[in-house]
């Protein structure tokens, strides 16, 4: 560092401006900012003796011999608020640093601590300053200042023929070498306090943006956490449905003839207990697969709690006879046909064809008149499946329903990309169908 009065050649920040506002310090850091001036203070003074006590010739301390040590330690006290008024700091000490230049230029060029305190303040001023516009005026006050300084300086010397010497021992005279010497020194010194500021401030804004990104995607994680759980609560309110209401509706309807036939005909009533058996074990059965199903992300957990294991067949569309056969009775009669060259479904189309028949023959035994029906799946030549169950009856006198059968029909023929229809037929009767983009190898 120079005797000569400090210049910088450091200027405004880049011209990209941004509304990020860096956080003031904790308390902490305030405390530490404290702790600091005060030591630097205590320094400065002990600087001052040392540069006293070394000179081989005496050296003016300034009024009462105390000016010197006094100047010492208040320069580096505007330290103590440096990250809490970074720009008062930054001028405060611009300020000082000029008095004790023109009071006390000794203490001024060879006290390391003055200058340390200098450019500690110009690198909070770009690390910790808030509003970079005012950050941005003050430090070209500063720049200006000490140029302004500084080249008053150089021609205080020339006027006064203090920089003297021999014959130039190189290209250039000793007062332009000085000259040149000291910018250089000057610009290095303020520039690189400025940088490291600027870096210190870029870097505490990335890291600022990184935080709010993690708390952005970890809220977005809950909320997908959130939503995953609502989607798969309504599956499972889906697969329940399905389940239950039909083989429920079918022990309904066995029951109610077992009923009415026990007296005249206890065959026929047996035979009916017989279906209400069969069905109701097939309840428990796919009851059992879907709670399986349910429990697949821990395979271990039905060996902890003793469940037997499921072997019943998943609901697929090769069981769509099955279904068709166990629809039918003595007061419904259903059919199934199967057009076109059939194609391996993907699981997820196999179940919801096999789902969609269900919720449909079963709406057809609770909810209509009809005496026929017929199912039917066609596979498609554009790469589609669409099976469509239709029927002859009207909707009975009786409440229709919760409508959650239909709900979760188009629910899963939407989730799959396909397109479903549901209401009455023109000609009589009611219609479901659905329809599902598959491209698969034919079978």
């Amino acid at each position: 560092m120079s005797t000569s009065p400090p210049v910088s050649l450091a200027s405004a920040e880049p011209a990209r401006t941004s509304a990020w506002r860096r956080p003031g310090p904790s308390q902490a850091a305030a405390r530490t900012d404290i702790g600091l001036g005060l030591g630097l203070a205590v320094a400065g003074v002990l600087a001052a003796e040392l540069l006293r006590s070394a000179s081989p010739e005496p050296i003016d301390m300034g009024a009462g011999g105390v000016e010197g040590y006094f100047l010492s330690a208040v320069v580096p006290l505007a330290l103590c608020v440096r990250r809490r008024f970074p720009l008062l700091t930054l001028l405060a000490t611009s300020v000082l640093f000029f008095i004790v230049g023109e009071r006390l230029p000794m203490i001024a060029g060879a006290n390391l601590v003055t200058q340390v305190s200098l450019f500690m303040a110009i690198y909070t001023g770009a690390a910790w300053a808030q509003d970079r516009k005012r950050f941005q005026i003050a430090i070209i006050v500063v720049v200006v200042g000490m140029f302004i300084w500084l080249a008053y300086g150089f021609y205080e010397a020339l006027k006064s023929d203090e920089i003297q010497g021999s014959a130039a021992k190189g290209l250039l005279s000793p007062y332009v070498a000085y000259v040149i010497l000291n910018i250089c020194i000057n610009v290095a010194y303020f520039v690189g306090a400025w940088l490291w500021g600027l870096t210190a401030w870029r870097t505490a804004r990335q890291h600022d943006e990184l935080q709010r990104q993690a708390v952005e995607l970890a809220e977005q994680q809950q909320a997908n956490a959130r939503r995953a759980v609502i989607d798969e609560r309504l599956r499972i309110s889906r697969e329940l449905h399905d389940v239950v209401a039909h083989h429920i509706s079918s022990i309904g309807v066995q029951a109610g003839g077992a009923r009415r036939v026990m007296e005249t005909d206890p065959e026929a009533a047996k035979g009916a207990l017989s279906v209400i058996e069969d069905s109701s074990r097939t309840a428990v059965n796919e009851m059992r697969q879907l709670l399986g199903m349910l429990r697949a992300a821990d395979p271990d957990l039905d060996e902890e709690v003793g469940t037997p294991s499921i072997k019943a067949p998943q609901a697929n569309v090769d069981r769509l006879p099955a279904l068709v056969a166990d629809a039918s009775g003595d007061q419904l009669s259903v059919g199934f046909h199967r057009i076109g060259t059939p194609v391996k479904l993907p699981e997820t189309v196999s179940v919801s064809v096999y789902r969609i028949v269900q919720e449909a023959l079963t709406n057809v035994r609770r909810h209509s008149t009809a005496r026929t029906a017929n199912v039917t799946l066609r596979y498609l030549d554009e790469g589609a499946v669409e099976i469509e169950v239709i029927d002859d009856g009207r909707p009975k006198h009786a409440p229709v329903g919760s409508r959650l059968g239909h709900v979760g029909i188009r629910e899963r023929v939407a989730l799959l990309g396909g397109e479903s229809e549901i209401g009455p037929r023109s000609v009589g009767g009611f219609r479901v169908r659905a329809r599902f983009p598959v491209k698969e190898q034919q079978l």
